[in-house]
């Protein structure tokens, strides 16, 4: 019998996050990812969803953009919510007219400082170091049409200091998106409210 919710995962390159969602629900009573897609056919997150036995999917930027093609794939699988882990492109408007507030993403630095087209990865962890900051973290929102502008879910922070490299920041926000990120999607999903870690 199908579980009740199903998750669409977008990623776009090596798909950690991704892989760290498929072990936190492989065995969830009512949740279950049944889709990865990437617009990179050489990600490893595809690779990561096939030793998951999880159907993988690639797509260009003209199918994306352009046609309902992705849309359909996700409607004829049954997916009602869709999480984007390290996907790089603008979500278009077709998409998310046809999941309103159900795609979900993780930006690793705490919004709204840090957002917007081309901070993502390394490049958010750099501005931080270069800034001086005392603290960083995570933000999980909800997907709009514009870069990193979703309604604001969940935030966890963690401290930075004069001796961190941006490599360093990396790793620290990255722990705090294998803790948090599986959990609040569950609950967003079950439709409970975030709250700041």
């Amino acid at each position: 019998m199908a579980k009740k919710y199903r998750i669409a995962i977008l990623a776009s390159g090596s798909g950690t996050n991704a892989a760290n969602l498929f072990s936190y629900f492989e065995h969830h009573p009512t949740i279950e990812v049944v889709l990865l897609l990437s617009n990179n056919p050489t990600a490893f997150a595809l690779e990561r969803a096939r030793r998951a036995g999880i159907e993988a999917k690639v797509f260009d930027r003209q199918q994306f953009r352009n046609t309902p093609e992705v849309v359909q794939w996700l409607q004829e699988r049954g997916v009602t919510h869709v999480v984007l882990a390290g996907f790089l492109w603008l979500i278009p408007g077709n998409l998310i007219q046809a999941y309103p507030d159900r795609i979900i993403n993780i930006h690793p630095a705490l919004l709204p400082a840090y957002g917007g087209k081309g901070m993502y990865g390394m490049n958010v962890h750099t501005a931080v170091k270069q800034a001086g900051e005392a603290e960083t973290g995570i933000t999980i929102h909800e997907v709009n049409e514009h870069y990193d502008e979703g309604t604001v879910l969940f935030q966890a922070r963690c401290g930075v200091t004069s001796d961190d490299t941006a490599e360093a920041i990396a790793v620290k926000v990255h722990a705090l998106e294998y803790e948090h990120y599986p959990r609040q999607i569950e609950r967003w999903v079950l439709g409970e409210r975030g709250g700041n870690g």
